[in-house]
């Protein structure tokens, strides 16, 4: 059967380092001065250092956001059509830079017969799809498949299917791109659940090569972990301003509670040495090491991850998985893992060539 592997993983992230700048704004917008004191606690405690946007957060929250178009200011942030034009402008270009730190030769390009790109914070038509092939010049005829509002897993399903697509023609290549810009949907609000979900998320995007081979991270097989009863933990829904995410405290706890009960599903002989744990949040990582049993530094490069960029959605598990591609020793078995609605655990089992 053909042995299918991820051939290589390229990642970029907008220019403004946003994260400690939006504490202090959010903070400042904050009515009670006891809530402000509360998230500035909590981002100590979010194990989060940086996180990258196309919006530039001015310290002094008199001042709001602006990204260049002004179309972030307090009191007047934009609608839903508005995002979608920044989405529109700013996601090629975060595109084009994932895909210049690719470097695929003239040989890889002509390989390339499929591109699957997966975001759930942006839509246009003709989109990242068209924007990859007229950007590196692929054929005209290659086929694209775009995953769309599958949240934090949908990168996951992405290579899943990349593995359909190779084994049924292992002549051809599949390049995929993971790109979202969660910051673009952030809202004036009092409610603290819902500021601590913007304290989590940045911009980023990922592309791979994804081909029939004998390096880099071999695609063994994957599994989808469904939460049972928790259909509404995790909710993304269109709004008029923006897209509005609904994430409940519950999730960690639901997640450790699962995986403990389905342990030897993830790994069933123990053998698996390179955790790429998508860093939804610093509490989800200590529920994935609480309900697997995990040594602490088997999630090291995802806890570097969620310190250096913070939840990129989909993006997220590729960064973790080309940080451990650049330590993976041949042989090493690894397990890929991402969450989202659902509740559903999605996993990639994988060992490096």
């Amino acid at each position: 059967m053909t042995q299918v592997c991820i051939s290589r993983i390229a990642t970029a992230t907008p220019p403004n380092d946003v994260h400690a700048t939006f504490i202090e704004y959010a903070a400042g917008t904050l009515r009670d001065s006891r809530s402000g004191t509360l998230l500035r606690h909590l981002a100590k405690r979010s194990g989060i250092d940086h996180r990258y946007s196309y919006i530039q957060v001015e310290a002094e929250s008199a001042r709001g956001l602006y990204d260049g178009n002004l179309l972030f200011s307090a009191g007047n942030f934009p609608a839903t059509a508005k995002r979608m034009a920044l989405f529109e402008l700013q996601a090629p270009r975060l595109l084009q830079c994932a895909l210049n730190r690719l470097d695929l030769d003239s040989e890889e390009r002509r390989s390339i017969g499929h591109v699957i790109v997966t975001s759930c914070t942006g839509l246009f038509a003709p989109g990242l799809d068209f924007a990859a092939i007229e950007y590196l010049q692929l054929d005209s005829g290659t086929d694209r498949t775009m995953v769309g509002f599958m949240g934090c897993y949908a990168a996951i399903n992405g290579l899943k299917l990349a593995r359909h697509i190779v084994r049924s023609n292992p002549d051809t290549s599949v390049l995929m791109i993971n790109l979202e810009l969660c910051s673009i949907h952030l809202q004036e609000t009092q409610d603290m659940e819902k500021i601590m979900s913007f304290l989590l998320f940045g911009d980023g995007c990922s592309a791979s090569l994804i081909r029939a081979g004998n390096s880099g991270l071999a695609l063994d097989g994957f599994q989808a972990i469904m939460v049972p009863q928790t259909r509404d933990l995790i909710r993304w829904r269109i709004g008029d301003a923006g897209f509005d995410m609904e994430l409940s405290s519950r999730v960690p706890s639901e997640l450790r509670k699962t995986l403990h009960e389905r342990a030897r599903d993830v790994d069933p002989d123990s053998n698996i040495e390179l955790w790429a744990v998508h860093p939804g949040g610093r509490s989800i990582l200590d529920a994935v090491g609480d309900g697997l049993e995990l040594a602490p530094e088997k999630l090291a490069a995802s806890r570097e991850i969620l310190r250096s960029f913070g939840n990129m959605s989909s993006a997220t598990v590729m960064f973790v998985l080309e940080k451990l591609m650049d330590a993976a020793q041949p042989g090493q078995r690894g397990c890929a893992m991402s969450f989202g609605p659902g509740l559903t655990a999605e996993t990639m089992n994988f060992h490096a060539l």
